[in-house]
């Protein structure tokens, strides 16, 4: 029949990416490396080293997840390809759907393979650590920042990667003025990295009686969390430390005592804060590695020498600054400036749906790089 015909041609356009996509994500390296690595958790000295031993026992896992994941997409595009030609064979329309769902399912996953195989940054592979920071407008902006607080939580639920906060500063009235979370997930950084940059927001404001359209911004830093194999030399000097009592989101204190430790570094200019652990010291430690990574995180995006090199300088979070805008009035658009990629469904968006966004803006630096731009 014409309609199970015309659907396997189109699975069978996904054969040749398929089988490239084997090359690219370098699966033949992959299983020497694996037995390698399996070689040395063999050796009687492997447990000796237990930081070293626990590394090696990830990288194994986080290969033989990629090995299983394209074994299993090659499994779904054979079963969809039989599952057509069987309906096609009996000439039921019912079994359509269903042939139309598994060769979706298999474009999907493809895609998904695909980008993963552009995140080649040295950090890409990293957790992402994020920071939020309300632009001016009081309220209405700080309400802006709680929802892309909560966007950005909701895609990682969506990848199943774990949202952790570090660090919350309530809004005035509503919303948040700040806010650093530590998104744990394979590529997180990756993923996330081209989201960095402000935000922007149209719409009818409902702390507005008068019901005007207003137009807020909030920014969102990303960085890599540094690990502590990573070699960054921060002078003691160069740091000042402040302390105050820690309060949790929406008011709910976390800890009556003055727990929570704030960094600042005076060179840059670069502050980072942790509420979350129970001690100073421990809030301290969090704080440095933040610290750490983003002056890593500078360093590579400025294509700078030494650490010594940052100047700190900070864009206002504001009109011409803007990566992406999201209108809910007088239509519904959220639509990213640098790539032109747009979505409709403002809703959805809000529910986490940024993969379109990221997904756009990743193959726009592979092209561009590419090209030598």
């Amino acid at each position: 029949m014409v309609q199970f015909e015309e659907l396997r041609l189109r699975l069978l356009e996904s054969e040749k990416p398929l089988k490239e996509l084997a090359s690219a994500l370098g699966l033949e390296e992959m299983a020497k490396e694996v037995a390698t690595l399996e070689e040395q958790t063999a050796a009687e000295d492997f447990w000796g080293d237990l930081a070293n031993s626990q590394k090696v026992l990830q990288r194994i896992a986080a290969l033989k997840n990629k090995i299983k994941a394209y074994e299993e997409l090659t499994s779904a595009f054979e079963d969809a390809l039989v599952m057509i030609e069987l309906s096609d064979e009996e000439g039921d329309l019912d079994l359509l759907p269903d042939c139309e769902e598994s060769v979706k399912a298999v474009e999907d996953e493809l895609d998904k393979q695909t980008l993963a195989t552009l995140l080649s940054g040295e950090y890409d592979n990293n957790n992402a650590i994020l920071n939020f920071h309300a632009g001016a407008g009081g309220t209405e902006a700080q309400d802006w920042c709680q929802m892309l607080f909560r966007m950005y939580g909701q895609w990682a639920t969506k990848h199943g990667f774990k949202f952790t906060t570090v660090d919350f500063l309530d809004g005035d009235e509503a919303g948040l003025k700040s806010a650093t979370v530590v998104i744990e997930g394979e590529n997180a950084y990756g993923y996330l990295k081209g989201e960095m940059g402000v935000h922007r927001l149209v719409r009818v404001s409902p702390f507005d009686s008068s019901g005007r359209r207003h137009t807020s911004f909030a920014s969102l830093e990303v960085m890599p969390e540094i690990d502590d194999t990573v070699e960054v030399e921060i002078r003691e000097e160069d740091i000042k430390m402040e302390v105050y009592r820690a309060s949790g989101a929406g008011g709910q204190k976390v800890n009556k005592t003055s727990s929570a430790v704030r960094l600042i570094h005076e060179p840059t200019g670069i502050v980072v804060s942790c509420q979350v652990e129970r001690s100073q010291h421990q809030n301290r430690e969090v704080c440095m590695k933040m610290l750490k990574s983003k002056l890593i995180e500078i360093k590579e995006r400025e294509h700078l020498d030494k650490i010594e090199d940052i100047k700190g300088e900070q864009k206002e979070i504001g009109w011409g600054s803007q990566i992406r805008s999201y209108v809910f009035m007088p239509y519904t658009l959220a639509k990213d400036h640098r790539t032109g990629f747009e979505m409709g469904n403002i809703n959805a968006v809000m529910d986490g749906d940024i993969d379109g966004f990221i997904n756009a803006y990743l193959k726009k630096q592979s092209l561009d790089a590419l090209s030598g731009e």
